[in-house]
């Protein structure tokens, strides 16, 4: 673990030869990672599950995007999970990933995490999706190419055999996906690739 002044130092180097900043903070103990991330401009700041108030308020008013990895949190068996419900009340833009690893999170499922989002830090199955895909397209820089459904955007979609959106979140540990289509092609119907 980089200390602050350790990691200001490396995100003013990254700055000076044009690299955008995203920075892990906060995600064992609070170490004032996520003001850092607003100080200095990052892009994101992931984990955040020891975010204090002043870092949630600076993120906020800096627009350093929130990727929250709650799947860490429940594979480590951590007692906690980040703020979510602090950060969109203060206005801070949350996205959602797996940070699929092997020391930390062995899980590719994004439904699992849209689940656990929903039940361990009590986000509505609405802002989950939006943080799974609009703002996940933020947190990359690639909104203007994916993300959501756009005219002069890739339509990549994934259509569910569920009774509402709602499912992904709820009904957990299942396929739900029928179909995927992949900028605008289908490629893939229950759970087989097309040619």
């Amino acid at each position: 673990v980089f200390s602050v002044q350790q990691t200001e130092r490396i995100f003013r180097a990254a700055q000076a030869v044009g690299l955008a900043l995203r920075v892990h903070a906060d995600e064992l103990t609070d170490l004032g990672g996520a003001a850092m991330a607003a100080r200095l401009g990052a892009r994101t700041a992931d984990h955040l599950l020891f975010a204090n108030d002043d870092g949630i308020r600076a993120m906020a008013h800096a627009g350093t995007i929130a990727v929250l990895l709650p799947g860490t949190a429940y594979f480590l068996h951590l007692q906690r999970y980040a703020r979510a419900r602090d950060m969109i009340a203060a206005g801070v833009p949350i996205a959602l990933a797996t940070d699929f690893n092997p020391g930390s999170c062995m899980t590719e499922s994004l439904p699992l995490v849209l689940n656990l989002a929903c039940t361990q830090m009590r986000m509505l199955p609405a802002e989950a999706i939006t943080a799974a895909t609009i703002n996940a397209a933020w947190a990359i820089a690639e909104q203007d190419r994916i993300g959501n459904l756009a005219v002069g955007k890739r339509a990549d979609v994934l259509v569910l055999d569920a009774p509402s959106h709602e499912h992904l979140c709820y009904h957990f540990g299942v396929n739900l996906v029928d179909a995927v289509v992949k900028n605008g092609k289908v490629v893939a119907e229950r759970g087989r690739r097309l040619n």
